[in-house]
């Protein structure tokens, strides 16, 4: 498989948290061409607003592979993580990180800040933006534009 085979994986997790009334973001973890992890935002489902799709994903992953860190890892996401989910994505330790579409209000991986490549950490995450972007955009901004006519 490659990234966009591995996005379009995350946008069916997206399309899961959109059946669920969340903002549609999924997120997919691949160590070795392998799905690890799959999570969709779930923060009105369990009323935890740490339940973010990288979040999820990065804890079934830990616990699935039995370790602390995710080093040679790819996350794929279809909006950029904020910094909550960015920096857990720096503390997993993982390698690479594909982003289907920017976030222009939370982004923290180049767009508002970038904590994952910031050289004061003790580790830097290599960044992809626009992997199935027109995909993971529209399907943001139905949500938004239906939530704003209800």
């Amino acid at each position: 498989m490659d990234d966009k085979e591995f996005m379009q994986l995350a946008l069916k997790e997206a399309s899961k948290a959109l059946a669920k009334d969340e903002v549609p973001i999924g997120a997919v973890l691949v160590f070795n061409g392998m799905v690890i992890a799959k999570a969709h935002n779930q923060v009105e489902t369990k009323r935890n607003a740490m339940a973010h799709a990288e979040s999820i994903v990065l804890t079934k992953a830990m616990k699935k592979l039995g370790v602390k860190w995710l080093y040679d890892t790819t996350l794929y996401v279809t909006v950029e993580p904020c910094s909550m989910c960015a920096g857990a994505a720096l503390l997993a330790r993982i390698s690479r990180l594909v982003i289907g579409t920017k976030s222009d209000k939370a982004g923290a991986c180049g767009t508002v800040l970038n904590i994952v490549e910031d050289k004061r950490f003790n580790h830097q995450i290599s960044v992809e933006f626009g992997v199935e972007e027109s995909e993971c955009k529209a399907i943001l901004q139905a949500f938004f534009q239906q939530k704003r006519k209800s």
